[in-house]
Formats: structure tokens, sequence, C-alpha cells
């Protein structure tokens, strides 16, 4: 059995790969942390559905994961940078191989919390699951509308604790306590390494990373 992993992410973990982002230090109201965003050249010069969005745009970190428990504390707002679809997103990506060909994903929006003014729709599309390359949000919500999508009472720019469990096909992913999605994936099961995955107009803040791999 792997032991678990206990990462404080500020600062960068040696070892660590970057696809697509910036990783630097930085204080947020007095907590270190690692700020994450997507890189100038990819938000202005990129192409949406091929640079970003639901794309392999993280911090890869030196830890093999397949199954077991994903914690870390994060902290999401927009950046300014990003078109007005941007929905501060940020999260955990896992099972990453050949440095992001393929990977499973669960990211939070939060502007599309209860704590925000949107429409009723967005907010039950607060916490997302999805696998590159096949099964982008779009196509998901196309053709299995709901089923990895869920509401929660969040907001932007404030520390969230997200806590994904994987066993096999089965995810389950909990904010601040409070599952929001438990659900059979489309995943087809493979160690690889984790992730901080961030997309298009998100500042994020990623602390204190916990991962427990099942035997």
């Amino acid at each position: 059995m792997t032991d678990r992993v206990r990462l404080p992410l500020a600062p960068l973990p040696q070892g660590a790969t970057l696809r697509g982002v910036t990783a630097v230090p930085a204080v947020v109201d007095g907590r270190q942390a690692l700020r994450v965003e997507l890189t100038d050249d990819l938000t202005f010069g990129g192409t949406w559905g091929v640079d970003f969005v639901d794309q392999p745009t993280f911090v890869i970190l030196p830890v093999p994961f397949e199954n077991g428990t994903l914690e870390v504390d994060l902290r999401s707002r927009l950046n300014g940078k990003g078109p007005e679809e941007s929905r501060a997103f940020a999260g955990l990506a896992y099972r990453i191989l050949g440095g992001g060909e393929s990977f499973e994903c669960v990211y939070l929006r939060p502007l599309n919390g209860r704590k925000v003014d949107a429409p009723p729709i967005r907010h039950e599309r607060a916490v997302q699951w999805f696998r590159y390359p096949e099964w982008p949000f779009d196509r998901l919500r196309e053709e299995r509308p709901g089923e990895f999508e869920g509401g929660a009472d969040i907001g932007p720019d404030e520390w969230l604790h997200l806590r994904v469990e994987v066993s096999g096909r089965h995810v389950s992913a909990s904010v601040d306590g409070v599952e929001i999605l438990s659900v059979d994936t489309l995943a087809v099961p493979a160690e690889g390494l984790v992730g901080l995955f961030v997309d298009i107009g998100t500042e994020a803040f990623f602390a204190d990373l916990v991962v427990t791999p099942l035997p």
C-alpha cells in the first residue's frame, strides 16, 4: 500500500510540471498557498475547446493515484482575463496519463454557487465531473443531462474544502463536508498522477493537498 501523501503546495512541490498554467507561491488572508492560472499565451491566443475549457490545463504533481481519496483547500475567483462564460473554475484532476493525454477531473464553478445571484439553472451546475478527452462538460450535459454536475452553497473568493473519493468507476465529491455528487462515471480506471486544475478566466489558490490511496 502506498502511504498517504500530504503536500502544503507552497512552494511548488519538487517534481511538479506545468501544463498551460503558471504556479507561484502566494499568501491569501495570511495563509500560504499556490496561485495557479492559465498562461497569458493560452488565455489570449488559445482556442475554446482546444486549448481551454475541459482541457489539460493543470499543475501535474508527482503523486501516483488510481483509487482512494483526494482532499484540498481551494479558493478561486475571476482574474479579469476570461470571457463572459468564466465561472472561476478550479478543482482536482486525477489519473493523469501521458502528461495529459487522458485524465478525470472534479472541479468547482463558484460563480454558479447558490451564494451568487445567478439564474436558477446555473445553481445546479456548481460542481462538475468530466473525463478528457471524450467526455467534456458540454457532451455530458447534452447526452447525460444533470448526471455529472450538481448545485452547492458556494461562492467565489472563499476557502472551500474539496474532497473526491474514487473507487473504480465510482466517484463522490463533497464540498465543505456536504456530498454533491455520487455517480458511476464513464471512466476507464488506471493509475496516473494528480493535478491542480484551473480553466479560463480563473485565479485559483490551492493549499494542503492530502492523497490517501486505497490498498
